[in-house]
């Protein structure tokens, strides 16, 4: 199985190519019209994107929907390409950084990479909190740090347990895990309680910081910025059954799975009774994300099943509940969902603006050479609008 999932990633990176040298050689657009125009007819139109530069401005449209400025160029138009770029066609962004342990109250930890200047009294911080299988070293969150830290922001990218190395239980993290983001956030706010706070979270990080705002929202935070969130994980599972995105749900899947191998390891030396919880559980046949949550999160995590952990942890029926500023970036080619998980206006919270683009993939947003990478300029932007530094 390890060895088909790579050769197909193979073959999807040597796709990749082909298509980049087809769209740049005849100029013209790698995306399926038909069946963009179908999608954009599943939502309500959006209304004329407005500035997101000063959230406490009472002609915000908060609850509801405006249109991304983002336009790709044409031959990177492609939802693949767009995912694909940063993890397999960028450089990795060089950020210097330092390392702080974070103790847990089970006697597990988290590593806190932190950026940008020292903290002082009064400071912003901003949080960063990556997706499924991603750590602080993914491309997205150092690119994001590095450009915060240049613009003379302070910020901390947070590895979810495991992320980085195995951690001392058998607890991961999961789409509705907020005990762990309410440690950080907690740990953020003692550090410098006189500083404002701004959290972002990229896909599962994203639906995560979603669920803490519904669930354990303490005024702790300034704002929020979510990108690519998966907001009904039924409808994820089903999306990454599909098509060319069972690649990317067979790499993710390799990924995991690899992981909680080492964790047992690493487990059956420093703390056996939790090496117990994981050699019990079924990690056999796993193919879909409906085995990996129904056999691996929902008896980690005490849910009666896959479909139970989906309708407690699914951020969108919950958009209602939170009051923080918040920005919701979605997109309707994201191959890791459908246009069908993109909210309705009524559905949205008062504080809630979801600013939606046709283009960008998973956590794409590549654009232009004077913008390649759209997103980190977009979030500066959002961060930079609070007039907080």
């Amino acid at each position: 199985m390890v060895a088909c999932a790579s050769t197909q990633l193979y073959k999807l990176t040597y796709m990749k190519v082909l298509i980049i040298k087809k769209a740049a050689r005849h100029g013209i657009s790698i995306t399926n019209r038909c069946q963009r125009e179908k999608q954009k007819a599943t939502i309500p139109a959006p209304r004329p994107r407005r500035d997101f530069a000063n959230p406490m401005d009472e002609t915000l449209p908060m609850g509801e929907i405006v249109q991304s400025a983002f336009r790709p160029p044409l031959w990177l138009r492609n939802p693949h390409l767009q995912t694909l770029w940063g993890p397999m066609g960028r450089t990795l962004p060089e950020v210097t950084r330092r390392t702080e342990r974070l103790n847990l109250k089970d006697g597990d930890y988290l590593l806190l990479d932190w950026a940008g200047p020292q903290s002082q009294p009064g400071q912003l911080t901003v949080m960063l909190l990556h997706g499924l299988s991603g750590c602080s070293d993914s491309h997205y969150m150092r690119g994001i740090q590095k450009v915060l830290a240049e613009a003379g922001i302070r910020s901390v990218a947070i590895n979810s347990r495991g992320a980085k190395k195995p951690n001392d239980t058998a607890l991961c993290y999961h789409a509705g895990e907020v005990d762990d983001v309410d440690a950080v956030i907690d740990h953020v706010f003692h550090e410098n309680p006189t500083g404002h706070r701004i959290a972002i979270g990229v896909s599962l990080g994203g639906s995560r910081l979603l669920n803490w705002l519904a669930h354990r929202d303490n005024n702790h935070l300034s704002a929020v910025a979510t990108i690519c969130a998966p907001l009904r994980l039924d409808i994820c599972a089903n999306r990454l059954d599909q098509g060319l995105s069972k690649l990317y749900r067979q790499h993710l899947l390799k990924n995991l799975l690899t992981n909680f191998e080492r964790q047992k390891i690493h487990l059956d030396k420093v703390n056996p009774p939790e090496a117990k919880r994981l050699h019990r559980l079924n990690m056999n046949s796993i193919r879909s994300f409906w085995r990996y949550d129904d056999q691996i999160i929902a008896p980690l995590y005490g849910f009666r099943s896959a479909w139970h952990y989906y309708a407690q942890c699914s951020a969108g029926p919950k958009l209602l509940q939170i009051r923080t500023p918040t920005l919701m970036l979605q997109n309707r080619d994201d191959p890791f969902m459908t246009p069908q998980t993109l909210p309705r206006q009524e559905e949205l919270g008062p504080a809630v603006t979801l600013e939606v683009s046709d283009y960008g993939g998973h956590v794409g947003f590549v654009g232009y050479k004077s913008q390649r990478y759209w997103l980190e300029q977009r979030l500066l932007a959002f961060v930079q609008g609070f007039g907080i530094r």
